[in-house]
């Protein structure tokens, strides 16, 4: 085959490859939180979890009854410190596991 062919030819394949791989999202899709209650008489209200440090930036203490959103095995949970919805403000946050309960209660 005349090398300008097989030049096309590995342009198309190579063309194929990058549509293909750009129509597979990178991420699965979001998963709402469920609702769900804090159920310790406070809860501190992180901004963000290192894996060397642990949580930092306190935002706000949610107090009990606090409306918030969790989902099980589809939120993350690093040292007990899960990732957590405070329908409030909006906003994501993380705060201790055991604080969080009334699963589907609202």
């Amino acid at each position: 085959m005349p090398r300008r062919i097989l030049q096309g030819v590995a342009a198309v394949a190579i063309g194929t490859a990058v549509a293909t791989l750009g129509a597979v999202p990178a991420q699965a899709d979001p998963v709402v939180p469920r609702h769900a209650v804090v159920i310790c008489q406070s809860a501190s209200f992180y901004d963000n979890y290192d894996s060397v440090s642990g949580p930092y930036g306190l935002k706000r203490v949610l107090p009990y009854g606090n409306k918030i959103g969790h989902t099980p095995g589809a939120h993350p949970v690093y040292n007990g410190w899960a990732a957590t919805f405070d329908f409030g403000p909006n906003d994501w946050g993380y705060l201790r596991i055991e604080c969080i309960g009334g699963y589907d209660s609202w």
